[in-house]
């Protein structure tokens, strides 16, 4: 085989050998020039490959049409020069996961001491007492115990190596799709087209803009304004200009965060910069071993470290430009999830991890609580057992020392450990990894792609949202429909024959379709419509597609216009950023004359006019007057319908005094205004009814964007983000650093902060670092006492830190940048809003499936634990054998944790507020269901242990002389407990206190399917699995009682859902209000349904108390009125503020006063009001005085 092996590789090197000579240059030798780099790179480029041109030449490739499209040729520079693609790490194989399966200290102890039980079994001391105790047939059956048990931990074992293979599949399938899904665009055929980036071959011309991570190594060969962050590879926190003239080496894995380019493609997959390092780091891992005893091998013959890492990785291949670097550097800098924290805390520059999941936190501090728990409780157990055994056998009988105690001692171990592996929550990772995955693979059909795990489930906690507006909120389909050039206001212009209608001149028309078709991204273009629709296929970025379409209505080819002005001709090239909020494209005319057009906010770019075209085409002053005048008469106008206002505008330079295109402050200014474009982007229909669908799931949804203050504030009218009574902040950038600082270049400070974010609702002219700022703010905040959750959106490459430091971090599919998908935990695939709410409905349902396993669990563990220690305490032996309880903990380590984690999210889960950062995973409510049923189970299993042999006139199971033998007493007990348990889970599919739990129980089959298999396997362990599990075959009748207990469990669960979960009476209350008040309550803490988790038991016991305390209130109040002041002081205002309560809101501080009001007490409807008899406060806040007084 070997030699087979060695027979295909050779033919493969012939293959690539062979191909190699069609070109003018070998991989080696591009490698080498990548490699090399920097001003060494530029003159090698120059001397010995002739340049751009003669690298060209080489690889057989037209650096302006880029290569064709014939198969032939790409096949042989695949060969030649590889694919572009990274061979993945080969998965582990199903051994090595059963391995690091019995890494488990608890399974390993167990093995241990079931194989110390199977060995003793077949011991047998030469002691006589013992020979005449033991009878001949029970010395076969004793190795069945713990053969059981290495056989329930081979069963558990093969079930998580099993899962975690099935997962590892999954997410393989997962990370293929995303990287089949990642296309870029190239030149062929002088045709930009989009391929998948694995077809990228060496040769490809691309097209590369900002946002873009490039995915393979190569030279510029025509660049505007390019600049790129190489910090991944080289570890430079600056940005890096590239220039085809000065450094024009583009490594694969770094960012385009300015400008745009062509790039000639050098190197690919394993070849380029990134692949070099990521095929090091994958050897690495795979031969981890052999290097280990290479290392030392090397050490013993006198080799130190540093050589023998040498000998594995020469620093030179992966360092380029910077040839001292060692490799732990590099390697170092290649993080996928990483941050740059731009707004200060890290001012290394380096990268940031986000830290742990707020569920994987509360998870965590859960284990650690019950872990001790269970630890404490499994020690107890043994002491107790030891102790009573010694004193009763070498005490009270005076016995003496005797091998056969072994055997005891082992299984009082055992007995112990089973209690300590029961207590440990060991099903807690798989019902979170089995609802995570389950959850990813359905969010998909949602149109959220899951990149990080931890964020689904913590979408269910987000308390804010922080949107953006193109595309999220709106349709991202931009139309011109409004338009103000030669002094008139067009409007209505998106119709066919209104645009028609519209008089300029010719030369005002000739400068606006050339200023519109140069100065926008050639990427950007019209196609005709889809299949069955009727407007235009928008390609690349939407506002100039937007412009384009006015191009076209106007009569305009914008595309011979750019067949006349390429690229390549550019003089030079200002960049759309958010800095700069504008774009400028610097061509020479046909005429000789030079000129710059350029376009963005109208704001910005009408500033630095000095003139502008009037209606007969003329060039006209143009002052801070008639500034003022259009922004009043027609900038603001539309902006307050929704739209977005886009200047264009241009500027011819003198053929004989050009200026310096790097000063870009003196070259962008004294302009002169053409026209000013309204853009409309529609909101989308689901909008409004998702924001709302927010508000009632107590999530705060704040819009933050680039676009006009006026604009902003109407498309936030329209969503339903803000109302026209509201008092909520509508803010611009500015103004908003300057309530969060004390001085205008000072540092944020938390507490200037805390009172501009509760009331904030849209940020408006907002760079990304003030998305930033914000986002850190709330996370940050200590304002709410349970710290909130935020969600950010984000499409653009500066959007990086904001979404890296939210809690969950949404890039758009559609529109949003490579380093924008690189940086976030979920893409939206259709860049719309309404998915967001989708992922928040699966987020809770995650969070609630692994609350609802946890109820479970927890309960099944009290039971089963208090259980074993008193029947140690009583009966010196646990009702329930070990391999019993391993068969308990195996139904909840697997069984449970798939049919709880399968259920599918409904509308109640958004009708309810988040959990938050720090409120407790348990709840009070499933604390009272956990107790409640533990208490009912161990009294159930307690009187069978003591009652039953009299009571179902059955032999009395408890051991004797310290023998212990299957019976009908102990075989009850073990199955009792497990049909509890069985019923409990049906219980256990609500968590909120809900009566019906049966509802929507027939939607999930994976549940019922699992527990009728469960049922039916614990029927064959009772009847036929007498040796093996310690059981005695039951008759119809015992089966019908352990039904009976079993089933009773539904019906204990209604009574204990009728004991509120309120810890204490409140000091003030009324009947009505308290009720509601309560029921808020409720809901905060995470029920199902606002005001539907009270039953009617309950809400008829609470308003009997609550009305008995009103009376003795109001009494009280009479007689303290008339004991301390004269009776005309006992006024009707006195008496309501004594008996009205103080109402709880969701909002604090600045947030307006909610209460809930409705006719019925049960469907509680917030309503923003004000209560005159509030108590005085010593303070009041700024913006809730203005509530007050709005509604008053």
């Amino acid at each position: 085989m070997a030699k087979k092996k060695k027979t295909t590789n050779d033919t493969n090197e012939i293959s690539s050998a062979a191909a190699a000579l069609e070109f003018g240059i070998s991989f080696d030798e591009l490698e080498k020039l990548m490699q090399t780099r920097g001003h060494e790179g530029v003159l090698t480029l120059n001397e010995t490959y002739g340049g751009l041109s003669g690298l060209g030449q080489k690889l057989k490739t037209n650096l302006i049409t880029g290569l064709s499209e014939d198969e032939s040729d790409i096949t042989l520079r695949l060969a030649a020069f590889g694919r572009n693609e990274i061979p993945p790490k080969p998965p582990k194989t199903f051994f090595r996961l059963m391995v690091d399966a019995l890494q488990d200290i608890t399974l390993v102890i167990l093995i241990i001491c079931a194989i110390i039980s199977f060995g003793l079994s077949f011991y047998h001391p030469s002691d006589e007492t013992f020979q005449a105790e033991l009878k001949p047939k029970e010395a076969n059956v004793e190795w069945i115990e713990g053969a059981a048990i290495i056989v329930a931990v081979v069963v558990v074992v093969l079930v998580t190596a099993f899962n975690d293979w099935t997962k590892e599949r999954q997410f393989r399938g997962l990370q293929s799709k995303i990287e089949s899904d990642q296309k870029f665009n190239v030149v062929r055929n002088n045709i930009v087209k989009q391929i998948p980036i694995k077809d990228i071959v060496v040769g490809d011309i691309c097209q590369v803009k900002y946002g873009d991570l490039l995915p393979a190594d190569g030279v510029v060969v025509q660049s505007n304004d390019l600049k790129i962050d190489e910090s991944s590879l080289t570890g430079e926190s600056d940005l890096i200009k590239k220039h085809e003239s000065k450094d024009p080496f583009l490594l694969s894995g770094t960012h385009i965060m300015e400008g745009s380019a062509k790039m000639l493609v050098l190197a690919v997959g394993e070849h380029s910069q990134t692949g070099m390092i990521f095929k090091l780091l994958g050897a690495t891992k795979e031969d981890d071993e052999e290097k280990t005893v290479k290392n030392k091998k090397e050490n013993a013959n006198g080799l130190v470290d540093g050589e023998a890492n040498e000998r594995l990785v020469a620093p030179e291949s992966i360092a380029g430009a910077q040839g001292n670097n060692h490799e732990a550097t590099e390697l170092q800098n290649v993080e996928i999830a990483k941050e740059k924290d731009t707004a200060g805390d890290d001012d290394s520059g380096g990268f940031k991890v986000k830290e742990r999941s707020i569920l994987q936190a509360k998870l965590t501090k859960l284990a650690i609580q019950i872990g001790y728990a269970g630890m404490t409780i499994a020690i107890l157990t043994v002491i107790v057992l030891l102790l009573r055994f010694s004193v009763e056998e070498f005490i009270q009988r005076g016995e003496r020392w005797s091998n056969k105690y072994w055997s005891r001692f082992v299984r009082y171990l055992i007995t112990g450990i089973t209690v300590l592996v029961v207590a440990v929550p060991e099903g807690l990772p798989l019902a979170v990894t089995i609802s995570l995955a389950y959850a990813v693979k359905k969010m998909m059909l949602d149109n959220n792609l899951v990149r990080h795990l931890d964020a689904c489930e913590t979408m269910g906690n987000a308390t804010a949202i922080c949107s953006d507006k193109t595309g999220t909120l709106t349709t991202n389909r931009m139309t011109v429909v409004q338009v103000y050039v030669s002094e008139k206001h067009w409007k209505n212009v998106e119709n066919p024959v209104r645009v028609k209608e519209i008089s300029i001149p010719n030369k005002t028309k000739e400068i606006l379709l050339e200023g519109i078709s140069v100065n926008s991204s050639y990427a950007s273009k019209l196609l005709p419509p889809p299949e069955k629709e009727t407007l235009a296929k928008q390609v690349g970025n939407k506002t100039e597609c937007g412009l384009l379409g006015f191009v076209v209505g106007l009569g305009g080819n914008y595309n011979e216009i750019r067949q006349q002005y390429t690229e390549e001709k550019f003089i030079h090239v200002y960049t759309f950023n958010s800095v700069r909020k504008n774009m400028s494209t610097v061509v020479q005319r046909p005429d000789s004359a030079t000129r710059m057009y350029t376009k963005g906010a109208s704001e910005i770019v009408l500033k630095k006019c000095k003139t502008i075209l009037n209606r007969n085409g003329e060039i006209v002053p143009f002052s801070t007057v008639d500034y003022d005048r259009l922004v009043q008469t027609v900038i603001e106008p539309m902006a307050c319908d929704g739209l977005r206002t886009i200047c264009v505008a241009y500027r011819d330079f003198p053929s004989d005094k050009l200026p310096d295109w790097d000063d870009e402050a003196t070259v962008v200014d004294q302009l002169t205004c053409v026209c000013i474009c309204g853009i409309e982007d529609p909101v989308r229909p689901e909008v409004p009814d998702a924001i709302a669908k927010c508000r009632n799931a107590g999530i705060t949804v704040r819009m933050v964007t680039g676009d006009n203050v006026n604009t902003a504030r109407s498309i936030a009218l329209k969503c339903g983000i803000i109302t026209p009574n509201d008092s909520f902040l509508v803010l611009e950038g500015k103004e908003f650093n300057r309530r969060i600082r004390s001085k205008p270049d000072g540092e944020v400070e938390q507490n200037l902060l805390d009172k501009v974010w509760p009331s904030l609702r849209v940020l408006a002219r907002s760079s990304p670092q003030d998305k930033y700022v914000l986002v850190k703010g709330i996370i940050a905040s200590k304002r709410n006492p349970t710290r909130e959750v935020v969600a950010v959106t984000g499409d653009g490459t500066n959007d990086g830190p904001a979404l890296k430091k939210a809690d969950v971090g949404f890039a758009m599919g559609i529109q949003g940048t490579d380093v924008a998908k690189e940086a976030s935990d979920i893409i939206l695939v259709d860049d719309n809003f309404n998915s967001i709410v989708k992922a928040v409905m699966w987020g809770r349902n995650v969070y609630d499936s692994i609350a609802k396993f946890l109820q479970f669990q927890l309960t099944v563990n009290v039971v089963a634990v208090f259980c074993a220690f008193i029947g140690a305490c009583i009966v010196k032996e646990s009702p329930l054998r070990a391999v019993q309880m391993l068969w308990v903990n195996l139904i909840m380590d697997t069984l449970a944790s798939l049919a709880l984690a399968t259920e599918v999210p409904t509308e109640d889960l958004l009708t309810r507020k988040p959990y938050g950062r720090t409120r407790p995973l348990i709840s009070r409510t499933m604390m009272k269901n956990i107790l409640g049923h533990a208490i009912y189970q161990l009294a159930v299993m307690l009187f069978i242990l003591f009652a039953g042999p009299t009571v179902f006139d059955i032999d009395d199971g408890r051991p004797i002389n310290n023998v212990f033998k299957p019976s009908e007493h102990f075989t009850m007990i073990f199955n009792v407990f497990v049909l509890m348990t069985l019923f409990n889970e049906i219980n256990c599919r609500k968590i909120h206190g809900e009566q019906n739990v049966f509802r929507g129980i027939f939607t999930n089959p994976i549940f019922y399917g699992i527990w009728i298999v469960t049922f039916a396997v614990q029927i064959l362990l009772v009847q036929y699995g007498s040796v093996a599990f310690s059981c005695v075959a039951l008759t119809f009748e015992q089966w019908m009682w352990c039904l009976f207990f079993g089933a009773t469990v539904l019906l204990w669960n209604q009574i204990v859902n009728l004991i509120p979960v309120t810890r204490h009476m409140p000091k003030w209350g009324s009947g009505e209000v308290y009720s509601q008040t309560l029921t808020a309550d409720l809901n905060a803490e995470g029920s199902s349904r606002p005001g539907a988790s009270l039953t009617t038991g309950q809400i008829l016991w609470l308003r009997g108390i609550t009305r008995l305390q009103t009376q003795l209130r109001v009494i009280k109040a009479f007689q303290d009125s008339i004991d301390r002041q004269p009776p005309e002081y006992a006024t009707l205002d006195r008496l309501r503020a004594a008996t009205v309560p103080k109402l709880s809101s969701f909002y604090n501080g600045n947030r307006p006063l909610t209460r809930p009001h409705s006719l019925n007490p049960i469907i509680t409807i917030n309503a923003t009001v004000t209560d005159n008899h509030q108590p005085s406060r010593p303070t009041i806040e700024h913006t809730q005085l203005q509530t007050m007084n709005k509604i008053k």
